[in-house]
């Protein structure tokens, strides 16, 4: 397995990362909310959104084993409230017949780099109090909850 960069030319990846960021959404928040929260353009667009340099200082990272797409992460640079930035995990996805390979947290140590390439001291990521696969994973890699608002918890780590 190899984490690359995604290609910003290829209409199939981004479709395709697009439409795991439904699957994600419907996995956690169930079929009727999670369908219907984004339309599939919206998610195409917020793809793009984040390879576009004058939009957004972002980046989206495939893992790739036996040529085949098995996973992704989004990642960006954020401002924080005191005008500092930090890095944020926009969203995680693997295959469900990958899981359990180590792949998503290889997503999460690849994403970190970027962020320490960047400059970035602090890393975060804003998920739903139900998401407990996704708390797991950060968990395991040094996270920590440091708020939680209505149905929604921010996972944070020092880098």
């Amino acid at each position: 397995m190899n984490i690359r960069e995604i290609d910003a030319n290829s209409v199939a990846e981004i479709e395709l990362v697009a439409g795991r960021m439904r699957d994600t959404l419907v996995e956690v928040l169930g079929a009727a909310v999670g369908r219907e929260m984004y339309s599939l353009e919206w998610l195409v667009a917020r793809v793009r959104w984040h390879l576009d340099p004058l939009e957004c200082n972002g980046a989206v990272f495939l893992a790739v084993a036996d040529q085949e797409i098995v996973g992704h992460t989004i990642v960006r640079l954020e401002p924080d409230d005191d005008g500092t930035h930090f890095g944020l995990f926009s969203t995680f996805y693997v295959a469900p017949a990958s899981r359990n390979q180590a792949i998503a947290k290889e997503l999460v140590k690849h994403g970190e780099n970027w962020m320490r390439g960047k400059g970035m001291q602090v890393s975060r990521t804003y998920t739903a109090e139900n998401n407990i696969k996704l708390h797991n994973l950060m968990f395991q890699n040094g996270y920590e909850i440091i708020l939680r608002k209505n149905d929604m918890v921010v996972l944070s780590k020092f880098l």
